[in-house]
C-alpha cells in the first residue's frame, strides 16, 4: 500500500456559534492542511499520482476558503466552522477533484498543537 501526502494552508477568519468562550468572537487562524492519498497500485510510470497535480488540486480546493470569513460561505451558513467541519469540507471537495485517486484522510491543524483528522 502506498500513501502520498500534499500540504497547503489557508488563512481565514471564523467565529463559533454556540461556543461559550473567546472563540465565539471573530478571530483568525492559519490552518495547515494535509491531504493523504492512498493506493495499492502505481500508475504506468510508478506513481500514486503526480505531486504537482495533487498540490495544484489541493490549492484549488483551498482557494475559496483562503482569506475569507468562513461563516459567510454557503457551506458554513448552517454548519459551524469548527476545525472538524473544515476538515470534512476539504476532504469531500478534494476527493471529488482527485477521483479516481482515493483520499485516505485530511488533517487540519488550527495551531501547532491542535489538529483534526477526517476520513470516510
Amino acid at each position: 500500500m502506498f500513501e502520498l501526502s500534499v500540504t497547503g494552508n489557508i488563512s481565514a477568519a471564523h467565529y463559533l456559534k454556540g461556543y461559550e468562550g473567546p472563540c465565539k468572537n471573530l478571530h483568525g487562524h492559519t490552518w495547515k492542511v494535509e491531504a493523504v492519498l492512498i493506493s495499492d497500485k502505481l500508475n504506468s510510470i510508478g506513481m500514486v499520482a503526480d505531486f504537482c497535480t495533487m498540490k495544484k488540486k489541493l490549492k484549488d480546493c483551498l482557494s475559496p476558503l483562503d482569506h475569507a470569513c468562513l461563516n459567510d460561505l454557503d457551506y458554513f451558513k448552517n454548519v459551524n466552522p469548527t476545525t472538524e467541519h473544515i476538515a470534512k469540507y476539504i476532504y469531500q471537495n478534494f476527493a471529488k477533484q482527485v477521483a479516481p485517486v482515493n483520499v485516505k484522510q485530511v488533517r487540519v491543524w488550527e495551531s501547532e498543537t491542535s489538529s483534526v483528522i477526517y476520513y470516510e
